[in-house]
């Protein structure tokens, strides 16, 4: 009997660069898989249709679900479930809750897929708050950071929770035993930070996790812990600080080069090295960010995903379907009493 397909719904309407960008990418991953998966792309119909047509695209395995409005990036979260309920958001996420999906995929509205997947997929029992991560490159490959933006204000529950989570994703996502856990903080010592970070700290300290105490800043990128937490006001500051480098090294090099003609011909020879260099630090490589802590898969892609973006996103969706994430997550948690 043939294995049933993963169904990974794509909203088509989300991003900056809106339809064109998601369709290229949600064609670009079944033409790279050879159609491993089934996409739904969901959104305004004719427009899908035009696109695809556009791209001169007359079959695969997608199919494509009618979404009459868009959520803007202007609009409030909230209006997924007040005045937009008929957008690409809410009718992809209510199409994974009715069981129809497995996966939605949007590079749209961050905290309306947030609000989407909290309200409409229900939380985790024994998770408070679902939270976003992304993987950061270090010295020595990859750390995790948990929270990268949905939460600015937490409470020690609230990183415990995340910790667990951040271990559990990235033992299974980059094949680690036992994930190191570091505290992002302002001091090695255990009693640096506020009051919050002392407590966080003596909690991770009494805890199975495999905690090896505060980090600071400077050793993000060291690559000494492969899960890095912290609340999402500092980790959201951090990874848009992360992200804005290359464009800054890149500008830097094309000044220093229109100043000098022989550093120009070196930085010229030294281009395809930069390049290698500079795409660890691109965002469109690693298939954006998981929602984790709702029953279901979310993954939130940044606004300007090319469908490059788009097609390491919906991969990065396949992968912790298949590698049963959320379950190991629900396991892992303990519930609220």
């Amino acid at each position: 009997m043939e294995k049933k397909k993963v169904r990974i719904v794509l909203d088509a309407m989300g991003g900056d660069f809106a339809l064109q960008s998601n369709i290229a990418g949600g064609i670009s991953a079944l033409k790279e898989t050879n159609n491993r998966f089934h996409i739904i792309f969901v959104g305004k119909e004719n427009e899908i249709k035009n696109e695809l047509k556009h791209l001169k695209v007359k079959d695969g395995n997608f199919s494509i679900l009618n979404a009459d409005e868009v959520l803007s990036m202007e609009d409030s979260p909230t209006d997924v479930i007040k005045s937009k309920k008929n957008s690409s958001i809410s009718i992809g996420v209510n199409c994974q809750k009715e069981n129809n999906a497995e996966a939605f995929v949007s590079a749209g509205n961050t905290g309306a897929v947030m609000t989407a997947g909290a309200l409409f997929l229900g939380k985790i029992d024994g998770v408070n708050r679902p939270t976003i991560g992304a993987f950061i490159p270090t010295e020595k490959g990859f750390s995790f950071l948990i929270d990268a933006g949905a939460n600015v204000d937490c409470k020690t529950h609230h990183l415990m929770e995340f910790a667990i989570m951040g271990s559990i994703y990235t033992s299974e996502m980059l094949n680690v035993k036992r994930p190191k856990i570091g505290l992002l903080n302002v001091g090695e010592e255990n009693t640096k930070g506020n009051e919050v970070a002392i407590e966080t700290n003596k909690l991770f300290s009494n805890s199975d996790l495999n905690f090896i105490g505060n980090i600071e800043g400077g050793d993000v990128l060291r690559g000494i812990v492969d899960v890095i937490v912290c609340d999402g006001f500092i980790g959201n500051i951090l990874l848009k600080f992360g992200e804005s480098i290359p464009s800054f090294f890149k500008f830097k090099f094309k000044e220093v080069a229109q100043k000098n003609f022989s550093k120009k011909i070196l930085i010229g020879s030294l281009k395809n090295t930069f390049k290698q260099m500079f795409k660890s630090l691109d965002h469109e490589e690693y298939g954006g960010t998981p929602l984790l802590g709702v029953n279901g898969v979310v993954i939130i892609g940044h606004g300007s995903s090319s469908p490059k973006a788009i097609k390491n996103m919906i991969l990065k969706a396949e992968d912790i379907i298949n590698k049963k994430i959320v379950e190991k997550i629900a396991s892992a948690i303990k519930p609220s009493k």
